[in-house]
């Protein structure tokens, strides 16, 4: 089980990216996402959301759970869900990746990662602080999300806090 986080991430900036598809991120942001070691993993989240994860927190989480998915491929448990295992394989394969953090805020998004995040260069971004990862919206679809989720803060507060 991973660790639990060092600081809640939290907060939303609206930002640009440059001409180059680089993004500032604000210090406390750059600095949660980075580990002991500078490294960084960027991550497809939702279509117009990619996130942003200390790398150390990232290969634990994978890790643990393709180990207990090779469990069950071994124990025969997989055997009518092989298209559900290449599916994940799939998504695995293009889901994320390591990036360095320039001048220790600033990210490179990669072209892949573009097209998916939906923004065009120079075009605006929304950073948000979600807890244990940093995710950077399509300003379109973080408002989509706000509004569909925003109903059930309440709840969600309570059930997660109780």
């Amino acid at each position: 089980m991973p660790d639990a986080p060092q600081t809640f991430l939290t907060g939303e900036y609206r930002r640009a990216l440059d001409d180059r598809f680089r993004l500032t991120l604000p210090n406390d942001f750059a600095t949660g996402v980075t580990d002991d070691a500078g490294e960084t993993i960027l991550a497809k989240e939702r279509y117009g959301c990619l996130s942003l994860w200390k790398s150390g927190d990232w290969r634990q989480r994978l890790n643990d759970g393709m180990s207990l998915i090779r469990e069950k491929i071994r124990a025969g448990r997989m055997e009518q869900r092989w298209t559900d295992v290449q599916r994940l394989g799939r998504l695995l394969s293009t889901r994320a990746t390591e990036v360095s953090l320039a001048n220790r805020a600033r990210v490179l998004i990669p072209e892949g990662f573009r097209e998916f995040l939906d923004v065009p260069k120079g075009g605006d971004v929304v950073v948000v602080g979600a807890v244990i990862c940093v995710e950077i919206w399509q300003p379109q679809a973080w408002m989509d999300h706000l509004k569909s989720d925003m109903p059930e803060f309440g709840d969600l507060f309570r059930q997660l806090s109780s």
